[in-house]
């Protein structure tokens, strides 16, 4: 119950968000009800948690009421004992967690874009001419691994083509050694290559930045050239607008010369593996309140557990920030909340008599 009311109002936001820019772009009935089914799919690894919090609250609060829970620990019942099941159910509900947020949310961000960006290429079809739907400008891409770097004037993704296209190789002091420019260009997948149209090779000095000779030429294909147009125009990004995958393929990116630009995506990514404890970290912080004695009444173990638990959160962004200005690791940011509220719950805990 708890999850479909929260998808409802989920439902909700993402129909007040982009019902408008959908509806511009000439969506049809069937569009927005694809739409809105491949959209919610992604927000189940947050409403988790949460359904599982006000659930665990419910259930105990009922059992404290009855004092069903004075009964059993007066027998000599343990808390772990008593809340054994729900520790269980826990433990499943983080493996559920992790199979949404490694399976499930990645197709569903990434086919809600591709979903979008189809309706935008349809709408634009009927003023455009090809070349001209679904353009990047400006698209810049500097491959450190392979001493490569690209700038494409235009990239259509409808078309998939790159327009106004140069390629610089360069040797290990940064230097050029090779220029490639064309009219047009685009990935050959099978081949693992690119091809260039209506261009010229210009090969230079390192030395003095002289300009050699041009060789002019109609096609070339350059086989050894295996950069992916998708991962250029990932870059600068939005990264809670990536999928895991394309996060974990950033930051391998980035990897190379340890630039500054992937702490962002390295610190969603972590934060997504991090997530996977949610489940565990609201029974501990729920628990203690839920089973407190008989003399507090149980609307105040509700107020303060749900007060802790969006006190991660808060934890959340503070390590994510802190992270992003390299004052944090990447990854003990994305943990370090988890661990601040596993102490409290253990306190919490140890406090219970």
């Amino acid at each position: 119950m708890v999850v479909s009311m929260m998808l409802g109002l989920l439902f909700v936001q993402v129909l007040y968000d982009d019902f408008r820019n959908l509806n511009d772009l000439g969506a049809r009935g069937a569009d927005f009800g694809l739409y809105f089914f491949v959209t919610l799919p992604g927000f189940l690894a947050i409403v988790l948690p949460v359904a599982l919090l006000i659930s665990l609250l419910f259930v105990l609060g009922k059992l404290h009421r009855a004092n069903e829970l004075i009964a059993l620990r007066a027998a000599g019942v343990s808390i772990l004992r008593i809340t054994a099941p729900v520790w269980f159910i826990g433990v499943l509900a983080c493996g559920l967690t992790w199979y949404l947020n490694a399976s499930v949310v990645p197709w569903s961000v990434e086919a809600s874009r591709s979903l979008r960006d189809s309706l935008a290429f349809r709408h634009q079809s009927q003023s455009l001419t090809e070349d001209h739907i679904g353009v990047v400008y400006s698209v810049a891409f500097d491959n450190r691994a392979t001493q490569r770097m690209w700038f494409i004037n235009r990239y259509s993704q409808y078309t998939r083509k790159a327009y106004g296209i140069t390629v610089s190789e360069l040797d290990e002091n940064r230097r050029e050694l090779r220029r490639l420019v064309a009219e047009e260009a685009w990935y050959d997948r099978d081949n693992e290559g690119w091809l260039f149209s209506r261009g010229q090779e210009l090969m230079f000095n390192p030395r003095t930045g002289e300009m050699i000779e041009p060789r002019p030429f109609y096609k070339r294909f350059v086989p050894n050239y295996n950069e992916d147009p998708q991962l250029m125009l990932l870059i600068d990004r939005k990264a809670s607008d990536l999928s895991f995958f394309e996060l974990r393929r950033l930051i391998n990116f980035f990897a190379v010369d340890h630039n500054p630009k992937a702490l962002p995506y390295a610190v969603r990514y972590f934060g997504l593996l991090a997530d996977t404890l949610g489940p565990l970290i609201v029974i501990a912080l729920a628990v203690p309140f839920a089973v407190s004695g008989v003399r507090v009444n149980p609307a105040v173990g509700v107020s303060k557990s749900i007060g802790l638990f969006f006190l991660y959160y808060i934890l959340m962004n503070l390590a994510t920030s802190l992270a992003t200005k390299e004052v944090l690791d990447p990854m003990l940011a994305a943990w370090l909340p988890n661990l601040g509220m596993s102490c409290v719950a253990l306190w919490l805990f140890a406090r219970l008599r």
